[in-house]
């Protein structure tokens, strides 16, 4: 009941937020279903099917992470003095943004499967029925206990990584109520400095490195063939596990090497004299290199992901060629695109969002707008300048084994 009245006076952009979050889990949901469909009417291509179920992961996660970003972002969920004194703590608060997330990708879980059913020409009724009938293998049941299974999973995962990321452990039940979390807390009374946001800047550097080597080192046999990245072990593709896990090695590490990256492009700009404007963007990316640097990283990891394959399989889709991608396939990728990009923008938001009062104070000290104007801009212009070579770079050491003569 206090997620519906939470729900029902939540701001348009916060509606709107959970809307995305329900779209995108029934654009997974639609996926897993499509998986689930070509399992059953083809049961003696079981690696066939698996493979198509564990591409099914990466929208999957996409799809979680947008959802918990949106939970933790929720003004409705964040801890208040009143609801606190009512018996409604932290704790409690992370429990109701578990049960909203869940509901919104229950929502979405539960507008996928008329929509399956109806592409697949089962419902009727409607001039869509039957449109898309033999792309997703329409004439076979589907076995009612793996697709609840299916259809509950992003609900269950969303709910359980809302809890595990937002849930006050130890000190920071005592510091969930900092709204901002500048002050540390305090154990003994001494203060405890946060960690920095730099800190996983070696690890992902190094894991990149490794997915680099571990290319590198796959790549001394015979030449592979760009599909080999599809296959499994044991299809005759023995070259593919080496180089996808290379791949996904170097991905993890941009994703790990995000913050560091955005906090130390802070303090390139803030370095020797600068001037208002680049000292004010410098200091507020060092500032919110937590906050987005993350969500950066994964949108700069789908990214070159994005153009490697593109680059792989680019040839594919000539006049002559037989086409790499399908329907299907396309679909995946605008949800893991949609998902990132709209979690980094999210992220962003919020960041915003939580320096209301720090640029309140800088307008009452007569700081003029147009220098929070030039600041902002400075800001992205940096990152763009470079998130976006690094995105390139990875791109192309990822497809260098493939590309070689």
């Amino acid at each position: 009941m206090l997620s519906l009245r939470l729900t029902r006076g939540a701001h348009p952009l916060v509606l709107l937020r959970r809307l995305l979050v329900a779209l995108a889990s029934a654009a997974a949901g639609f996926l897993l279903l499509s998986a689930l469909g070509f399992a059953t009417a083809h049961p003696k291509a079981g690696q066939e099917a698996l493979v198509r179920l564990l591409w099914c992961a990466v929208p999957l996660a996409a799809v979680v992470h947008f959802a918990v970003t949106v939970a933790r972002g929720d003004p409705a969920t964040r801890p208040r003095d009143g609801l606190d004194a009512l018996g409604f703590g932290p704790a409690r608060m992370a429990a109701l943004a578990a049960t909203t997330s869940a509901v919104c990708c229950a929502l979405g879980s539960a507008l996928a499967l008329p929509a399956y059913l109806e592409l697949r020409g089962d419902l009727g009724g409607t001039p869509l029925s039957g449109r898309a009938a033999g792309l997703l293998d329409a004439g076979t049941p589907l076995p009612w206990g793996a697709t609840v299974t299916l259809l509950g999973l992003a609900p269950a995962l969303s709910a359980a990584a809302c809890l595990l990321l937002l849930y006050p452990h130890g000190e920071r039940r005592r510091s969930a109520r900092h709204a901002a979390g500048d002050t540390a807390p305090a154990v003994p009374g001494v203060p405890q400095e946060p960690r920095p946001a730099y800190t996983g800047l070696p690890w992902g550097v190094a894991l990149t490195a490794c997915g680099f080597a571990l290319e590198a080192y796959t790549g001394h046999g015979p030449a592979p063939e760009p599909h080999a990245l599809l296959t499994l072990p044991g299809q005759g593709g023995g070259t593919s596990p080496g180089l996808l896990g290379g791949w996904l090695l170097a991905l993890l590490g941009v994703v790990l090497a995000g913050p560091g990256i955005t906090h130390w492009s802070g303090t390139l700009l803030a370095a020797g004299r600068p001037g208002p404007v680049r000292l004010l963007a410098g200091r507020i990316l060092q500032d919110a290199a937590r906050r987005i640097g993350r969500p950066l990283g994964v949108l700069c990891a789908v990214a070159s992901g994005a153009l490697a394959a593109a680059e792989l399989y680019g040839a594919g889709w000539d006049g002559g060629g037989t086409r790499p991608f399908g329907p299907l396939t396309g679909l995946g990728a605008a949800v893991v695109m949609a998902c990132v990009t709209a979690t980094a923008i999210t992220a962003s938001l919020d960041t915003r969002h939580a320096r209301h009062r720090t640029v309140a104070a800088l307008e009452r000290l007569g700081i003029p707008a147009s220098l929070l104007r030039g600041a902002a801009a400075v800001r992205t212009g940096v990152l763009l300048l470079v998130l976006a070579p690094l995105t390139w770079v990875v791109a192309e050491l990822t497809v260098l084994p493939l590309n070689r003569s």
